[in-house]
């Protein structure tokens, strides 16, 4: 599959609010025992990011997130900006997400950071 139609379905699963719909798009884009962290948490397996991103609709019922950039990838590394919207479609939030491919061609990991480096002084 290509790095754009695996981020597209990870991007839809973080919309997705079904639980088996979450789990389904999952499937098909991210490694069974890939890796996702951001400045909140450290998941391990493929059950426990669609657990974390139930999590997030719990909190932020509506919310989406939406891909704001290319996917730039490189020797099984990829990265792209996104934003999570609120269900009014205000901005919540704003990123970057560094990745990596598996050996089946499935995402294995991602680190995401939440907004822009500050700046030196």
């Amino acid at each position: 599959m290509e790095p754009n139609e695996l981020i597209r379905l990870y991007a839809d699963a973080w919309s997705e609010p079904d639980r088996a719909l979450r789990q389904q798009l999952l499937e098909r884009a991210w490694a069974e025992d890939g890796t996702y962290t951001d400045p909140t948490t450290h998941i391990a397996g493929r059950q426990g990011l669609v657990d974390h991103i139930g999590g997030v609709f719990a909190q932020f019922p509506g919310a989406r997130l939406e891909v704001t950039s290319e996917i730039d990838v490189h020797h099984e590394k990829l990265r792209f900006t996104w934003r999570m919207l609120l269900a009014n479609g205000e901005v919540f939030l704003d990123g970057v997400d560094f990745g990596e491919l598996s050996s089946t061609g499935k995402l294995h990991r991602i680190v995401g950071f939440f907004g822009p480096p500050a700046l030196k002084p």
